[in-house]
């Protein structure tokens, strides 16, 4: 057994080729092999996202603050609270993030499908995710 304390491993700052704004990354859990699922606390301040990415197996995602927005292609933007959990299908395009206004955290949780948890696409343009300040 490994027991992971708060502060025993460092943050990351969400880099720039797959995040827009300030985002910080805390690894909650990464085991190693055979182990193939991850977690981490990510939070985004006001006005940070994601870039577009699918995962191979899927992800799933626990609102734990704030007030965020997520959306899947084709579709409307999603408010999401503390509270909320969100599922993404494996492959399945989407982005998720702070609202403009206001962080959020949540954990993500995704499994590793021949050693890889993300497919990252491009960036989120500022119109896309300003759609979803639109009433």
């Amino acid at each position: 057994m490994k027991l992971i304390r708060p502060g025993m491993q460092p943050s990351a700052k969400g880099p720039a080729t797959y995040f827009t704004g300030t985002v910080r990354i805390d690894m909650l859990n990464d085991p190693p092999p055979p182990a193939r699922t991850s977690c981490a606390s990510v939070t985004f301040e006001p006005g940070a996202r994601s870039a577009w990415h699918t995962h191979p197996l899927g992800q799933t995602l626990i609102v734990t603050a704030g007030c965020g927005w997520t959306q899947c292609a084709g579709e409307p933007i999603v408010e999401i609270r503390a509270g909320d959990v969100v599922w993404c299908p494996p492959g399945h395009r989407h982005w998720h993030g702070a609202t403009a206004t206001t962080a959020m955290t949540h954990i993500s949780v995704a499994e590793a499908f021949d050693g890889r948890n993300v497919d990252w696409l491009e960036q989120v343009t500022d119109a896309e995710y300003l759609a979803g300040a639109q009433p």
